[in-house]
């Protein structure tokens, strides 16, 4: 879409599915091996384990000295390494695949945000989509690359720890066994209020960012009003809300590692008493009929703190788990909105070429209201545009010229009648192909902090390369240009006036292929009559051959038109 279209694109009409929960990512192939390489890693200390329960054993006995245990130590050196490798491969290969993973869904936000319509009252404010975009996303990189290989490391490593303790000792494995459930129980019962906490606190941080940026954005007129201190009041008591929030989710996390000590040191002694009587004597049964000697104990007893390792492991990321899928849930209330139109009615990426005449226009028997509103902004109201006709929609503040513009361009969809495009309804399906004949320019186009000439061609390739100058000069900024050169100008365009941000706009449109349809929206407000007049010769210069819609209540501008079409604030034309 050329003009201020190229960023936003919008289906006429869209579902929301409230109480959505967040969708759980698919795991990747990468993200599989990583866990599995991450699960079997750990079974590596059990040759370990039996290499030095054996030494000791054999120098305890006097059956082997020093030279004999030269050999397992290089064993257990061996081992040790490979286990290294092996664990900083997994990690290495579930982050990266848990960034990919976290990408995708970034961009599936941002390309939902893209598309959906500026006009949806819905729409998330800028700064809690920034929030969630970029600070609680981040959340979900540790869910992914952490939680999904701890979980099945906890589920295989103990059930193959076990099994080879049950093979020595029964007794044993038993204490094992009985213990071991009470850490995923009481680690799953904290962790559902870990979660809901996670969820206030992103809440909160999401509103509280909201708020910042919108004070920021009205800053100087907070200083007009005086209302500096009740800002910073507002603020401060926000900030203490967070403070609070963050702190239930922090002891909730301490708890949880309190109660997993608890239990995996509770079953570590269980084990090592059993040991330690059976090889006094006190304790002659759980090994199955043949006593345990020093070995074959010390062997048990390393292998206990390693069954209960990857449970702890695993409760420590369940904070993880929760701060993440909040996040999850975060991301997919801003997917929400534009998940009908991702992949169907995305604006093309393809270059329109241009039609061999401008279109002709026809709002028929349009009725429309505003989300909420119980009274009509236009009730079955017609109106038709030749081909290549500059009509002026000639109307105060209210009067519903923005709306018209907006039905036009897709944004809003009427609840009766249609609005045709060269004899063609208007539909989900097709406007972004309609709407890629569009060019639009407002009484605020936004510039990007960039040079002149970047904020003409907005980086889209293909383009003439004469094209940009030819457009300086239709909008009048030759003059501007060789001034500033290469000069940056400042984010919203700090640096240039707002005639010169204006008539930049419109150079941006004289760029753009296929657009035979302009469509401004108060161009002239806020300036003054010589700017004006400046800025109404460029756009009548840029509509030579197209068909141009205004929306303004400039007398001036509406006497350049072919046609003026009054509004009377009721949805009629006069």
């Amino acid at each position: 879409m050329a003009g201020e279209f190229t960023a936003t694109a919008s289906s006429i009409r869209r579902t929301r599915h409230p109480g959505r929960r967040a969708e759980v990512p698919a795991t990747a192939p990468p993200l599989r091996l990583a866990a599995l390489l991450h699960a079997v890693t750990p079974l590596l200390w059990v040759g370990q384990a039996a290499l030095l329960s054996e030494v000791v054993a054999r120098l305890v006995d006097g059956t082997g000295g020093v030279q004999a245990a030269l050999l397992p130590a290089a064993g257990i050196v061996l081992l040790g390494v490979l286990r290294a490798l092996g664990d900083a491969a997994a990690s290495r290969m579930a982050f990266r695949a848990a960034r990919t993973e976290l990408s995708r869904l970034r961009n599936r936000a941002a390309e939902a945000l893209a598309h959906g319509s500026p006009l949806d009252i819905r729409r998330p404010p800028s700064g809690l989509a920034a929030s969630t975009l970029a600070e609680q996303a981040e959340a979900i990189l540790p869910y992914l690359s952490r939680f999904g290989p701890a979980r099945l490391r906890a589920v295989t490593v103990p059930l193959a720890l076990l099994g080879v303790v049950l093979w020595f000792s029964w007794a044993a494995a038993l204490v094992l066994a009985l213990t071991a459930p009470f850490i995923p129980f009481f680690m799953a019962l904290i962790g559902w209020r870990a979660q809901a906490a996670s969820e206030e606190q992103l809440v909160e941080l999401g509103g509280m960012n909201a708020f910042l940026l919108d004070r920021l954005r009205g800053l100087a007129t907070i200083r007009t009003h005086r209302a500096v201190d009740a800002t910073a009041r507002r603020l401060r008591t926000n900030a203490e809300s967070l403070r609070r929030r963050t702190m239930v989710v922090l002891r909730i996390a301490f708890l949880s590692s309190a109660v997993l000590e608890l239990f995996s040191a509770a079953g570590v002694a269980l084990v090592a008493a059993y040991i330690g009587l059976h090889l006094l004597g006190a304790l002659d049964f759980g090994s199955w009929g043949t006593p345990l000697g020093l070995g074959h104990g010390l062997f048990i007893l390393l292998l206990a703190p390693s069954f209960y390792e990857p449970l702890r492991e695993l409760a420590a990321v369940w904070h993880d788990r929760a701060a993440g899928r909040a996040a999850l849930a975060a991301l997919a209330a801003l997917a929400q909105e534009g998940q009908t139109i991702v992949g169907r009615n995305a604006p093309s990426t393809d270059t329109p070429p241009r039609s061999p005449s401008p279109p002709a226009l026809l709002f028929d028997g349009i009725t429309f209201r505003h989300a909420g509103a119980a009274d009509t902004v236009f009730d079955g109201f017609t109106l038709a545009v030749s081909q290549g006709e500059h009509v002026a929609l000639f109307a105060p503040s209210g009067a519903g010229k923005s709306t018209l513009l907006a039905l036009l361009a897709g944004f809003s969809a009427p609840e009766q009648g249609r609005v045709l495009i060269d004899g063609e309804a208007l539909t989900d399906d097709n406007a972004a192909r309609l709407r890629s004949r569009m060019a639009y320019v407002g009484q605020s186009p936004h510039i990007f902090a960039g040079t002149l000439m970047g904020n003409v061609t907005l980086g889209r390739p293909g383009l003439d390369a004469g094209a940009p100058a030819r457009a300086l000069a239709l909008a009048q900024l030759e003059p501007v240009a060789a001034v500033r050169g290469s000069a940056p100008i400042g984010e919203a365009g700090r640096g240039i006036s707002g005639g010169e941000a204006l008539r930049l706009a419109i150079a941006r449109m004289a760029i753009a292929p296929g657009a035979d349809l302009i469509l401004a929206d108060e161009p002239t407000a806020h300036l003054d009559t010589g700017t004006a007049a400046e800025v109404t010769q460029a756009l009548l210069e840029l509509a030579r051959g197209r068909t141009l819609v205004v929306a303004t209540h400039d007398p001036a501008l509406a006497a350049r038109m072919d046609r003026t079409v009054r509004l009377d604030g009721k949805g009629a034309a006069i």
